[in-house]
């Protein structure tokens, strides 16, 4: 059964001390794992985990490029929201754009493109139909979205 995603997923978190750096700010890279753990969750709220691909397919999805435009910084204690929308479903690949806002507006914009890999082998495969059905309803018109990947 196919969920009935909206346009874009919204996952909340915390910003715990261990994820600051000595200056109290969200160490940058951490911005990578929030975005995975949206991802994640994105795919599993709209009825297309990652576990299901690997057992029924033998694939997965793995970054091939992530671009990180860091706009203020998070702080410690900050609630944050990272928002996860498609921007283009290839055969074998999807791209997707994250903002994580914070309480003083955007933190960070990630530009993550994924590629639908057979494990073992990380050979190209095709994202399988019920996958790109949903990533595509995941869509959102980006209007002025620079990025230029493909």
């Amino acid at each position: 059964m196919i969920a009935n995603p909206q346009s874009s997923h919204r996952y909340s978190l915390r910003v715990y001390y261990e994820d600051t750096d000595a200056g109290g700010v969200v160490y940058h890279a951490n911005y990578l794992r929030y975005a995975e753990r949206a991802r994640t969750e994105a795919l599993r709220d709209a009825g297309i985990p990652h576990a299901e691909l690997v057992e029924q397919f033998n694939l997965m999805f793995m970054v091939n490029r992530a671009e990180i435009d860091y706009v203020r910084p998070a702080i410690l204690d900050d609630t944050l929201v990272v928002e996860t929308e498609t921007s283009d479903v290839g055969g074998a690949t999807v791209l997707l754009r994250q903002t994580v806002n914070g309480p003083r507006g955007v933190c960070a914009t990630v530009r993550i493109k994924l590629a639908c890999v057979r494990i073992g082998g990380n050979k190209p495969a095709r994202i399988p139909p019920r996958w790109r059905e949903v990533l595509a309803a995941m869509r959102r018109d980006l209007g002025t979205d620079t990025h230029r990947g493909d």
